[in-house]
């Protein structure tokens, strides 16, 4: 029998002592009941704990998380755990016009991007956005039918794509220097299979015979992509295109300077 009340640690010292010079030298774990408490003697004493308490009033669950991020284009989901929930619902609210979203696995709007989301006999309400953009971004409220009502705020985050060509629009190099161009594609997924380059629109050779173009590219959440060119010519100069796969475009015009301008 292990009852609801509270034992203080010098009650559960004094038991244990008592129960040590009762059973010395045996090494069975036993149990012994002193004014309500049960605790564990012989291989070092232990207080049994009781499981957390039981409300009728609903309550967040503490794990969820109030920033969410996301991507263009891809779908997220906003969980809201709800324990203790009752007969109550569950609602998620767009914060930038206040409009209901859903109640319960109900979805109330025109646009078909979201979804309500709820397997009976758990405590989860999930909010599906679909090919999320950028105007997605902002706050979302799980709100719970009690008086007053109880409410959970998540931000989303909406990361775009964004792609550059440091230097650009125009980049001026002196002849027979290197060139160096860097593109930088920020805020992806996942890195790109692959990043080709352009010069004034056709594809670069990099075993031509004019030799000494070559490509460095370091993927992570941040990739970059240097194109070099050694020893400028004028024919170098033009318009380079950096063209990551899946992902927009973006140019720069190089320059080849005889002397100082």
């Amino acid at each position: 029998m292990v009852c609801s009340l509270d034992c203080s640690y010098d009650m559960v010292r004094s038991i244990g002592n008592r129960s040590r010079r009762a059973h010395l030298g045996h090494k069975k774990l036993i149990y012994v009941l002193v004014a309500g408490c049960a605790v564990s003697a012989a291989a070092g004493l232990e207080l049994i704990r009781q499981p957390p308490q039981v409300t009728d009033q609903p309550y967040f669950d503490p794990s969820m998380k109030p920033i969410l991020t996301s991507h263009v284009g891809r779908s997220t989901d906003l969980h809201c755990r709800v324990h203790s929930i009752g007969n109550r619902t569950v609602s998620w609210i767009r914060g930038r016009d206040v409009r209901i979203l859903t109640v319960g696995r109900y979805t109330y709007t025109s646009d078909l991007r979201y979804e309500a989301l709820h397997l009976d006999g758990t405590n989860q309400w999930t909010l599906r956005i679909k090919s999320v953009q950028p105007r997605d971004q902002g706050d979302y409220e799980c709100q719970v039918s009690t008086k007053p009502i109880k409410a959970f705020s998540v931000f989303l985050r909406v990361l775009e794509p964004r792609i550059e060509i440091l230097g650009s629009p125009d980049l001026y190099v002196q002849r027979a220097s290197r060139i160096n161009l860097t593109c930088v594609i920020y805020d992806v997924p996942e890195p790109p299979s692959f990043v080709l380059w352009h010069h004034e629109g056709r594809d670069i050779s990099y075993s031509s015979s004019r030799g000494g173009v070559s490509t460095i590219v370091e993927k992570g959440p941040t990739t970059v992509s240097h194109l070099l060119i050694q020893s400028a010519r004028d024919e170098d100069a033009g318009i380079y295109t950096c063209a990551p796969a899946d992902h927009n475009l973006t140019t720069i015009l190089v320059h080849v300077l005889h002397g100082m301008y």
